[in-house]
């Protein structure tokens, strides 16, 4: 919605900042993820684990609905614009992923079309999606969720509880066709409480 857009174009303009590190929880699953093939982040932002995803060599499409976080995300030394990337994570030229960004509105327009083998989700809640992940996932292909779930609120005012998962309910949330690799749900290394799920397509 345009209101969406505007508030969050808004933000990022106040932020004045680059990307960002990826978080922690995320970076802690690279043994399990593929360093090759296409990936997925939705409501990645300004891409800070997009462009992690890309320097591993993934080629990744990043999906959000403010065009200035998709702009400082193109703006960042990164993938197809990376050769100083590639080197800085040790991997050799012909690993290095690309980044490709799209402004959408997910509430509004389907996911884009897969098939891929790593679809990222890390703060974004739409319960309406977990409908697609499945076939939008290639055979093999993992989705990772990372979310605050109500618990976060005795600690965190914010998100507030509209945008929180249920203590418990991220995994009745998967549909038919994947399983779950791992799932963990608590205070985790980073200061909220969270649900944290892996899960692959057979």
């Amino acid at each position: 919605m345009d209101d969406d857009r505007i508030r969050w174009d808004a933000r990022w303009r106040e932020r004045g900042e680059g990307p960002g590190e990826p978080s922690a929880l995320i970076t802690a699953l690279a043994p399990q993820l593929p360093t090759r093939g296409r990936a997925l982040d939705i409501a990645g932002g300004a891409g800070r684990h997009a462009l992690w995803l890309a320097r591993r060599g993934l080629d990744v499409t990043l999906v959000d609905i403010s065009e200035v976080a998709l702009t400082i995300a193109r703006a960042a030394p990164g993938p197809d614009v990376t050769e100083n990337l590639g080197a800085a994570s040790g991997l050799d030229a012909a690993r290095r992923g690309r980044l490709h960004t799209l402004a959408l509105d997910l509430e509004e327009a389907p996911l884009p079309p897969g098939p891929w083998d790593v679809i990222l989700c890390f703060h974004y809640l739409q319960r309406s999606l977990f409908a697609a992940f499945p076939e939008a996932l290639a055979p093999g292909g993992l989705l990772v969720i990372v979310h605050p779930t109500r618990t976060n609120l005795e600690r965190h005012p914010r998100p507030s509880a509209r945008f929180l998962l249920d203590d418990g309910e991220l995994p009745g949330l998967l549909r038919g066709g994947l399983d779950v690799v791992r799932y963990e749900e608590g205070w985790l290394s980073e200061g909220r409480h969270e649900a944290r799920l892996l899960a692959r397509r057979p």
